[in-house]
């Protein structure tokens, strides 16, 4: 009896444990909570592409309702799709506002939802072993599609790339100011830096989002542009020292005929605009060869061997002179030049600078410092040449010649069949030749500072021609050395023609 009453308690100890038992297994199982410590957690890998923005976003959702778990999600996961998205251009004048969706950001929970619903799915065993088996970190997807990004802005501001930049001018009025036009910076998108910025605005909405709070404010942030300079900006170009007109000379050339005349015009033509560099030295045979090549020269009389004779390019020279003596009057150092073999009319002797083919150019230096512009008019039949760049208001330079000799000109004697004999009959009378020495005065606030001999130039007497008998012909009678082509010619003021 004894024993059957121990047998009966122990049965039934067993029946209470397996009650228990089996009462928390159906509790355990029939739980509507998530298992504690449980997080939803954003992947770090995407496959298509697009780059993740959720591998530091973490929503902590161990103990909650599975109803209030997926309620959350969905709410964090329509609240994120809908938040505006705001790029700010021209200093809030021209803003436009997204919403993260329409800028590529995809957020896909369906795994992690499926995840958590089957907590209740099953039978009572099944939903044991998957309880028990729960995963600590459930992931969903969110990532962004920068190309479908791009895309939207581009949309809006990708006009800025077709923008070029505009460069700064400089205008010298016809009334000779200089006036100066600023340039224009073209803008272009910076999208890198736009996608370097909006990805970290982008997880920081997320993370704030599916954080505890749950609450992302709006993104807004400054569209980046870039800003392309055009190659000539206003500082580049005011740096180059065009200040004002340094230096003008005018000449006259109203008695030369039609070839002559044109000649002067599409030289000055060329010269006009021509600008030198620091330091630059001025080659004026560059001048008469883009003159040669882009216009061409007529027909006019030139200097050969100190003789005025038919010709072509004649007048060329009188742009040199000019040339030369408004460089004189702004204090540039010359570098090469010579008179001309015979005085010209057209300026003071010692005041002119010739050119020869192959032998005689002229030359000068810019010395200011700064940037010098030549500009040419022909007005009215008078060339002016004017010098444009840096020269200090008190400085002033002006030009002496003085002649140191006049040279008698010399008595020509040629035989000739039709002069009777003991006479001599006068072709040509001579012209006295000049020994000229031209200063340049330098003068600050109108005192004289300094005087330099710039040349000391030798015009040739042209001689005094007489036709005689030959049997009357002595030692002045011209020599078989003064004939043509017993010397070398030298063609001033012209150029030597293709024939």
């Amino acid at each position: 009896m004894k024993r059957s009453y121990y047998v009966w308690i122990v049965v039934a100890a067993l029946l209470f444990v397996g009650l228990a038992g089996w009462r928390y297994i159906w509790v355990y199982a029939s739980k509507d909570t998530i298992p504690g410590g449980v997080v939803l957690q954003g992947r770090s890998g995407m496959e298509d592409g697009s780059v993740s923005l959720g591998s530091s976003t973490i929503f902590a959702i161990g103990g909650l309702t599975i109803d209030a778990a997926l309620e959350q999600i969905q709410h964090r996961t329509d609240a994120l799709r809908n938040l505006k998205f705001t790029l700010q251009a021209n200093g809030k004048k021209q803003n436009k506002t997204w919403t993260l969706s329409q800028l590529g950001v995809h957020i896909d929970t369906k795994d992690a939802a499926a995840v958590i619903s089957k907590l209740t799915a099953g039978n009572m065993w099944d939903r044991l072993q998957y309880r028990r088996q729960f995963p600590a970190n459930i992931h969903f997807e969110l990532r962004w599609n920068k190309e479908q990004f791009k895309k939207q802005v581009r949309s809006v501001w990708g006009m800025l790339d077709a923008n070029e930049p505009v460069n700064a001018t400089r205008t010298i009025t016809s009334d000779e100011r200089i006036v100066y036009t600023p340039h224009q910076n073209a803008y272009r998108l910076d999208m890198n830096r736009l996608l370097i910025e909006a990805q970290t605005a982008l997880e920081n909405a997320a993370a704030e989002q599916w954080g505890a709070a749950g609450e992302a404010a709006d993104i807004v942030l400054p569209l980046p542009l870039r800003t392309v300079q055009p190659n000539v900006t206003l500082e580049r170009l005011k740096s180059e020292g065009i200040e004002r007109k340094i230096a003008s000379f005018t000449t006259d050339f109203s008695s030369s005929g039609k070839g002559r005349t044109y000649n002067v015009s599409m030289v000055a033509k060329t010269l006009n605009d021509w600008q030198l560099a620091p330091d630059e030295v001025f080659d004026y045979r560059k001048v008469i060869s883009l003159t040669r090549d882009k216009y061409g020269f007529r027909e006019a009389p030139v200097i050969l061997n100190g003789e005025l004779v038919p010709g072509i390019g004649g007048g060329i020279c009188q742009v040199s002179s000019t040339l030369y003596n408004a460089a004189l009057l702004a204090g540039l150092e010359m570098v090469e030049r010579r008179n001309h073999s015979l005085p010209v009319s057209y300026l003071p002797k010692g005041r002119d600078a010739t050119f020869a083919e192959g032998a005689i150019n002229f030359r000068f230096k810019n010395t200011t410092g700064k940037h010098v512009i030549i500009r040419t008019s022909t007005s009215g039949r008078k060339l002016t040449v004017m010098l444009f760049g840096t020269l200090p208001h008190n400085i002033k330079y002006k030009i002496q010649s003085a002649t140191v000799k006049v040279i008698e000109p010399p008595v020509k004697e040629i035989p000739s069949s039709i002069v009777p004999a003991g006479e001599r009959l006068l072709m040509k009378t001579g012209k006295p030749g000049y020994i000229i020495e031209t200063y340049r005065i330098a003068l600050q606030d109108g005192k004289e500072v300094s005087r330099t001999r710039i040349s000391r130039d030798t015009y040739k007497a042209q001689p005094t021609v007489y036709s005689i008998s030959p049997e009357h012909s002595g030692p002045r009678a011209i020599k078989s050395e003064d004939g043509p082509g017993s010397r070398k010619q030298l063609l001033e003021d012209g150029v030597r023609s293709e024939d």
